[in-house]
This record gives C-alpha cells, sequence and structure tokens, in this order.
C-alpha cells in the first residue's frame, strides 16, 4: 500500500493549518527541520510542530536535517510527531536513538543522503521503522530527481526482504508525477512530495493521482510480487 506524504517545506508558512487541511487525505504531514548547520537552510523547530499537531489529526512524519540529533530527536517525539526521521551522518548512536524514540511512542526511521551508501547500515535495520533514502541533495525544495539513487533504493528493498523486515522504505526529493513510478517499481513505498502536491491547483487531487500510479507501479513490481 503506497503512502503520500505531502512536504509543508512547499506550503505557505503563514498558512500551515489551512495547508494541512489542504492535503486532508495524505497518509502522514512531512515536516523538514533544518537548522543551517547540517544542511545550509533553515526551517522550523518544535514550537511549530506542537502547534501543527494541534492543528490537524493527519500525523506527522518529523525529517530531522540537523546536527546532534540524539540530543533533540526525542522533543520533537513529546511535541506530537508520530514518526521522527533521523540523518545517519549526523547521529552518534543510532541504535540508541532509534530504541529511545520507539520508546516514547513514536515511529523511529533514519535518512541516508544521497552519497552514503545502505550497505554498512545493514545490522541496524531491525531496529527501525522506515529507512528514507534521499532522492536529492537534502537542504532545499524544489529540486531535480536523482535517478542514480533507483539502484541504491533496489538494493535497500532486497534488504529488507533479505531479513524479512516490515520496513518502511520512503523516498524524498523530486518526487512527482513523472517520478514516483519508478520510485516505486524500485522498491518504495512511503513517498514524500513537496512542490507536486502544494504546486497544483488542488494539492488533495495531487495526492490522490500520485497514490494512484504508486499502487500501480507497485501492482507489478519485482519486489511486491516476491513479497
Amino acid at each position: 500500500m503506497a503512502q503520500i506524504n505531502p512536504s509543508i517545506l512547499s506550503a505557505d508558512f503563514a498558512r500551515l493549518a489551512q495547508e494541512a487541511e489542504a492535503v486532508r487525505g495524505s497518509d502522514w504531514l512531512h515536516v523538514d527541520v533544518m537548522d543551517n548547520h547540517f544542511v545550509p537552510n533553515l526551517t522550523l523547530g518544535v514550537p511549530i510542530v506542537e502547534s501543527l499537531a494541534r492543528a490537524t489529526d493527519i500525523p506527522l512524519d518529523c525529517h530531522l536535517m540537523i546536527e546532534d540529533p540524539d540530543r533533540w530527536a526525542p522533543q520533537y517525539v513529546e511535541a506530537g510527531a508520530g514518526s521522527v526521521t533521523f540523518h545517519a551522518e549526523a547521529a552518534a548512536a543510532p541504535v540508541r536513538l532509534a530504541r529511545e524514540i520507539r520508546a516514547k511512542g513514536a515511529r523511529a526511521s533514519m535518512a541516508l543522503k544521497p552519497a552514503t551508501p545502505i550497505e554498512p547500515y545493514e545490522d541496524l535495520l531491525p531496529e527501525l521503522d522506515m529507512l528514507l533514502i534521499m532522492t536529492v541533495e537534502p537542504g532545499f525544495g524544489g529540486q531535480s530527481f536523482l535517478d542514480i539513487m533507483l539502484p541504491k533504493i533496489r538494493r535497500t528493498r532486497e534488504l529488507i526482504a533479505k531479513h524479512g523486515l516490515e520496513l518502511w522504505l520512503q523516498v524524498d526529493g523530486g518526487v512527482s508525477a513523472s517520478t514516483i513510478e519508478r520510485c516505486a517499481e524500485a522498491g518504495a513505498d512511503v513517498f514524500v512530495a513537496g512542490s507536486a502536491v502544494y504546486g497544483a491547483q488542488e494539492p488533495a487531487d495531487a495526492v490522490a493521482k500520485l497514490r494512484t500510479l504508486a499502487e500501480g507501479a507497485t501492482a507489478d513490481a519485482w519486489w511486491a510480487c516476491a513479497h
């Protein structure tokens, strides 16, 4: 079952409650947290997540593009996030952090930048609820999808199958009607879409269209058949 997570990085920050309502029917609302250190951009933090959690019943999927997530990630669970993603490149103790996020009641997720291989983290996969493969360099919305990430998505899906895990595989960056089918065929089942949703005339319709495309591609995908 494909999940579509609109990214509020592409929404109007002055109208976040209304922008959340505009994508009703989404599985999660993707919240990009950037600290201007780990990535060269500054977005929002814990207070905004708290406010957003009160303003919508769509669960929040917080993607922390920040330094020292070991210190800060648990606060996002307390703020109301249902899923918290930290970067492998920034976490000092990823297993401990994943367990702490889970213990506080949220789904634990780890993200990999485009140049970070999946293979060194194979043994960590059972500690996670989701793995995020960035399909652009993190930091800014509206970037073009990196096709060279498709083999990495496929290899990750193979590792998930090898270990028999119920692990969601998320992609984020340049996901649109023209790229989502390739991501789904390669093995992704959770899709973050920013400008493809919020740049549309009717964001909720864009979510439905993306879901249809992803599920159509998944139905015939090598990994879904094997699963």
